[in-house]
């Protein structure tokens, strides 16, 4: 896959099957349309392109409504490089860009700029100033600049639409097998390890203090989880992780930390990937030390339970 950081370094082709979107997470919803894409572009004898914009747009048009995004450019782009996609272009996406009218934005991008033959598009696709294009403009605009257009129904896992809004969703109420359901992946984060208070060896489990390396990116909802870790590469390690205040410590800031089960060594540092498996419960206040101690334990239990077969792929 070849990746253009803008539409002004990509050059014509003969015969283009493209998309258009953020995809943000490149869940299964987005694998259904890239998976068209790429055999369309096949059975033309063409290449697949896909369209994408940083930063998000919603970021430039609603920068008071804050948005957590599931994946960081270069989580994008390495999901995306297992699709079978020939050509990704990652469009700057301005407020300038955004005033670019549908009519434009087929006509001179698309068709003269990209080398169009085909478009292949989500369901509910909006595109152009102020989402005024749709699947009813494109099919006007396919026959007077020579290209055909296809609208992918909406993909249902379990009956419910995929979309990048239900997967927040479902990892702000803490629910990240629900998310990974509709992913097809684990939900997933890089952080660094910092500095903490090295309370957990006192206890027993010690932990790696969390710092994610992305702001944008989206924290589940409070919680103790079932992790994954990934240490250094291919190198990955059972764990579970505390997102959120300690009560029990008598501490209400927040902390992101992870226990790493079978493990010794120093982390201080490194960047882990974390990838979240199993909610296990909430964050609850305990009476004293050992009622802590002991339920560390019992959370450990489950922990191991819920990671014995995870029955999804590695993340990356």
């Amino acid at each position: 896959m070849k990746v253009y950081r803008s539409m002004d370094s990509f050059s014509r082709l003969r015969d283009a099957v493209a998309t258009t979107g953020t995809f943000d997470g490149v869940h299964l919803g987005h694998l259904s349309i890239l998976d068209r894409l790429v055999k369309s572009a096949r059975a033309l004898g063409g290449e697949s392109v896909l369209i994408t914009f940083d930063p998000h747009p919603r970021k430039v048009l609603q920068p008071e409504t804050p948005l957590k995004l599931l994946s960081s450019l270069d989580e994008k782009i390495d999901r995306l490089r297992k699709t079978g996609l020939d050509h990704l272009i990652v469009q700057e996406f301005t407020l300038e860009f955004s005033r670019i009218r549908s009519l434009d934005f087929v006509r001179n991008l698309l068709v003269e700029h990209i080398g169009v033959r085909k478009l292949v598009i989500g369901h509910d696709h909006h595109f152009g100033r102020n989402r005024e294009g749709s699947f009813e403009h494109l099919r006007e605009f396919a026959p007077l600049y020579g290209f055909d257009v296809e609208e992918i129904p909406a993909l249902d896992v379990d009956r419910v639409a995929v979309s990048s809004t239900k997967i927040r969703t479902a990892l702000s109420e803490g629910k990240v097998d629900r998310a990974a359901s509709f992913l097809g992946y684990f939900y997933g984060l890089d952080a660094r390890v910092v500095k903490g208070d090295q309370i957990g060896r006192t206890l027993g489990f010690p932990t790696a203090n969390l710092e994610p390396l992305d702001a944008d990116k989206m924290l589940p909802a409070h919680g103790v989880y079932a992790v994954r870790v990934r240490v250094s590469e291919n190198h990955w390690l059972q764990a579970m992780a505390h997102l959120g205040p300690r009560p029990a410590l008598g501490r209400v800031e927040e902390r992101f930390e992870v226990h790493l089960f079978d493990f010794e060594g120093d982390l201080y540092d490194r960047i882990l990937r974390i990838e979240f498996v199993e909610h296990l419960r909430p964050i609850v206040s305990l009476s004293g030390t050992q009622a802590l101690i002991d339920q560390l334990h019992q959370d450990q239990i489950q922990a191991k339970k819920a990671l014995k077969s995870d029955g999804l792929p590695f993340n990356f």
